[in-house]
């Protein structure tokens, strides 16, 4: 199947895109190139082939989430430069 000029002017339509005399036959070379490709990939024999999602065998990176004890509170403002009723003071950012 070949993109005819008519084809590239029903997507621009659809698309709400404007496309100019002088792009049209390099729009027209694209669109066949693409579906030249599109041909080329399908022929490719994938009978042997799962399906998969992604092409790398992922899993779940994330460790187990565990309460651990931290720090105290007195320890974590103990070198705070400022503190105010057991919190870090800080400059106001906000105007």
């Amino acid at each position: 199947m070949k993109v005819t000029e008519k084809d590239v002017e029903n997507v621009a339509v659809l698309s709400r895109l404007s496309v100019s005399a002088d792009k049209m036959d390099k729009y027209i070379n694209d669109l066949n190139n693409f579906l030249e490709y599109v041909d080329v990939i399908q022929k490719a024999d994938t009978e042997n082939v799962k399906p998969t999602a992604h092409v790398l065998p992922l899993q779940n990176v994330f460790r187990d989430d565990i309460v651990k004890p931290s720090l105290d509170r007195e320890a974590a403002l103990s070198n705070a430069p400022e503190k105010e009723d057991g919190y870090f003071k800080v400059p106001r950012i906000i105007e």
